[in-house]
């Protein structure tokens, strides 16, 4: 590069020789430039008197108080479930997060082997309606229904569960709708 070239890309930038501080001697560049220039600054705050802290004493007594150090601190980033915990609580949701625990979790709620023979259907005002895979784990079910209850209120809190409503497989349905007129059934053709 040029002498020329560099005057104009120090005017360009607006360094010129009159630009600088008092102190700062010409033909300095990049680091040696930044160098001159911090020198220069801290020489200017000497000659008035005044350092980076204004009272006496020991520096750790100005210390700000509350975040630095070690230890815990709200900014940290947080565990995920923890937050979720807590956006739980603030907002009021325990009553659907334990019912959604119960249809979302049933597997660990009940154990797997009841699981693995009935499901859920719906929650409605307390009552649990479960599905069986036939009418004879409907009975065996309706004698286990306490500690099904107990499960329940063991996993899951608050229990969204107060009674359970226990049937076996769904049978089709020839009704159509809550207003309906009684009539002879499917008789034995469809057409």
């Amino acid at each position: 590069m040029r002498s020329g070239d560099n005057a104009r890309s120090g005017e360009a930038a607006g360094a010129t020789a009159g630009d600088r501080p008092a102190g700062v001697p010409d033909g300095l560049a990049g680091p040696e430039l930044a160098r001159a220039v911090l020198a220069a600054a801290k020489a200017k705050r000497g000659e008035r008197g005044g350092s980076t802290r204004s009272r006496g004493g020991d520096p750790r007594r100005y210390r700000k108080r509350g975040y630095s150090g070690p230890g815990p601190d709200p900014r940290d980033p947080q565990l995920f479930g923890a937050l979720l915990g807590k956006l739980v609580r603030d907002r009021g949701w325990q009553q659907p997060a334990a019912e959604a625990t119960v249809f979302g979790a049933w597997e660990r709620v009940v154990g797997a082997d009841i699981a693995a023979h009935c499901r859920p259907v719906k929650l409605v005002e307390g009552e649990l309606t479960i599905e069986a895979e036939s009418t004879a784990w409907a009975t065996q079910l309706r004698l286990l229904s306490g500690k099904i209850l107990a499960k329940i209120a063991q996993e899951v809190r608050p229990s969204p569960v107060k009674r359970l409503r226990i049937h076996g497989p769904a049978a089709p349905s020839w009704r159509h709708g809550p207003l309906r007129v009684p009539g002879p059934g499917p008789g034995d053709t469809y057409g």
